[in-house]
């Protein structure tokens, strides 16, 4: 798998993705000991969605990040992006849920080729999809051309820790436990297989604000989570 790139990449994730899309939620909250709720929730508030703001959920999957951005605006709407149509319908069901139907539009799209002009957006968000796309610089690029002057572009994605005692336990859970319960669990093991692969050519959370920020955003900074477990890079257009 860390030889695809490309077109070969894309159509391989885009199936994986379709493939566990049931399961994606609940292994997601199993997988990380339930903190990827508690993330996207610290996303969604570093976005800084004003009450009637209009914000773009890039790689949405299945809604988590979109859902937390849109109760923080009551006024606002947001538009949910994704290239997988099972993920996109669990979404859709999650809103209803949520009774936020009519706040929350969600398309089928690239995130490497946003399907909208200019400055459109008053925050731009993405969780989780750093690895799974086939051009980090572009998706950057992208995110910021959407997004209004002055407006937030805000990525969430897992990391690796740099403390060395943190960082052989975590690598030990994460490339041998966490892809077999996952593929169990799942009943795809070539998946969860790929988690781990799709770390090892993850730039760090230093290179990935050089990336943001050569891509024309302004005060780029990050945070690290859960002991380096995870990190959030906020930039400003």
């Amino acid at each position: 798998m860390t030889t695809l790139s490309g077109e070969a990449k894309e159509v391989y994730v885009r199936a994986m993705f379709g493939r566990i899309a049931r399961h994606y939620d609940r292994l997601n909250r199993l997988l990380s000991a339930g903190r990827d709720v508690a993330w996207r929730r610290l996303a969604a508030d570093l976005a800084s969605l004003a009450p009637g703001g209009l914000a773009l959920d890039v790689a949405t999957g299945t809604g988590d990040l979109a859902i937390e951005l849109a109760r923080r605006a009551p006024a606002g709407r947001v538009v949910g992006l994704d290239f997988s149509p099972p993920m996109l319908e669990l979404a859709q069901v999650k809103v209803q849920r949520a009774g936020l139907a009519g706040r929350l539009e969600f398309l089928l799209g690239d995130a490497l080729r946003l399907p909208f002009p200019e400055a459109t957006f008053d925050a731009v968000t993405t969780g989780f999809s750093l690895r799974n796309v086939t051009s980090l610089p572009q998706l950057c690029a992208e995110m910021r051309r959407v997004v209004r002057p002055a407006g937030r572009v805000v990525c969430l994605e897992i990391a690796r820790p740099e403390h060395p005692l943190v960082q052989r336990l975590y690598l030990a859970y994460f490339y041998r436990l966490a892809p077999l319960i996952g593929g169990l669990l799942s009943g795809d093991r070539q998946a969860y297989r790929y988690l781990p692969d799709s770390l090892t050519g993850l730039p760090s959370p230093e290179g990935l604000k050089a990336l943001l920020e050569a891509a024309g955003l302004r005060q780029v900074h990050y945070r690290h989570l859960s002991l380096g477990a995870a990190a959030i890079h906020v930039g400003v257009r």
